[in-house]
């Protein structure tokens, strides 16, 4: 016969070479998920000893806990999140919804969010929305047949419907970063409409009368607010003659065509001298696109944009921009999600505050302009 490893572990039943299948690496089975009864069997506990220990119930001594959930790890136990669910009707996961994941803004948030959330022992998982309402309500349909306990949307464009199927599902959710007057719902956003007056006036204050607005679709609550925002400051200003111009674009990366057409790249220069744009990723292929015509930035044209990404990201072009606390953002709709997951009444929206950080791509406008 041959000779047992007297370090891999028990022999017989429980042990490497025992009828469990379990592998001399980790005691998982080969095809065979491990479980419960596997777990007591090599700890000499009772299944039911091993199931609160694994669910952290205080009727578990620290130390019977410990050895527990070590041995559990180093025989690759994996929970049933579904058998789970079954029983208790919790999952203790929340999806995060956003639309362009390759904007480093919503990486940034959803990092938070996650952390947030795992604090609170939930599991977050992401779906990318392309900012196209739809493909929203597939990926809303997809994180409900996956049983979350709950929802951090921030909603594609004109999707408030996607908002009104939520509630009828009774889901608990909360957006982030946009809402929509119309649908009524807990929401926490930054203060839009001021970010768009700071924005104005700075620009104003350096001499800038020729301004354009490269804005997102007016079904974004933050374009429309930052558009608001931006005017109220210019009705403020009496600046005669000055010249405020509105374009829409798609807010998703990479529409080079579609951003060259509204800076009026396609026909020669446009006639402005500064650029406000609804983030500060497509400031940014603002300044690119500017430059390959030979536009310097800002002595020719000042740029400027929303979200303060160079906040987290060192970027080779110092960005003037209108900053949010993302952290706060995400601590506060986390925050709000886990209040309602608790049993709270559904409640109203809640704003941040904004600031405009000035770095180096505003300046006063060419003499004679």
């Amino acid at each position: 016969m041959a000779r047992q490893n007297t370090n891999s572990g028990p022999t017989g039943p429980t042990g490497p070479t025992g009828p469990t299948g379990a592998t001399p690496a980790g005691g998982a089975r080969r095809g065979k998920a491990v479980t419960l009864r596997d777990i007591a069997q090599r700890t000499g506990f009772s299944v039911n000893t091993v199931s609160h220990a694994l669910k952290g119930k205080g009727d578990i001594s620290p130390a019977t806990r410990k050895r527990i959930c070590q041995t559990a790890q180093q025989m690759g136990y994996i929970g049933n999140a579904s058998a789970s669910f079954l029983r208790s009707g919790v999952s203790k996961t929340v999806a995060i919804l956003v639309g362009d994941i390759s904007n480093p803004h919503f990486s940034i948030m959803v990092k938070e969010l996650e952390a947030a959330l795992q604090q609170q022992g939930y599991v977050a998982f992401v779906l990318n929305t392309g900012e196209d309402a739809r493909q929203e309500r597939e990926a809303i349909v997809a994180a409900l047949q996956k049983n979350v306990d709950g929802v951090i949307l921030c909603p594609a464009p004109s999707g408030e419907d996607n908002v009104r199927f939520l509630q009828q599902k009774r889901v608990p959710f909360v957006l982030a970063g946009r809402y929509f007057e119309d649908a009524p719902c807990d929401y926490v956003a930054c203060d839009d409409e001021q970010g768009g007056y700071l924005a104005m006036r700075h620009l104003l204050a350096l001499g800038h009368r020729r301004i354009l607005f490269v804005n997102g679709p007016q079904g974004i609550s933050s374009a429309r607010e930052r558009e608001a925002g931006c005017r109220r400051a210019l009705a403020e200003s009496a600046v005669l003659g000055a010249q405020f111009a509105v374009k829409t674009v798609p807010v998703t990366l990479g529409d080079g065509q579609e951003l060259a057409k509204a800076l009026g790249l396609d026909g020669g220069i446009a006639d402005y001298t500064a650029v406000i744009a609804f983030s500060d990723m497509l400031a940014w292929e603002v300044i690119y696109l500017l430059g390959q015509r030979g536009v310097q930035v800002p002595q020719q044209v000042s740029v400027l944009g929303f979200d303060n990404i160079q906040s987290r990201f060192l970027f080779p072009v110092p960005l003037t921009t209108v900053s949010s606390s993302k952290y706060t953002l995400a601590q506060m709709a986390a925050g709000r999600l886990l209040d309602l997951l608790q049993g709270r009444a559904p409640g109203s929206g809640e704003r941040l505050a904004v600031r405009l950080i000035e770095r180096g791509t505003t300046a006063q406008p060419p003499a004679g302009k």
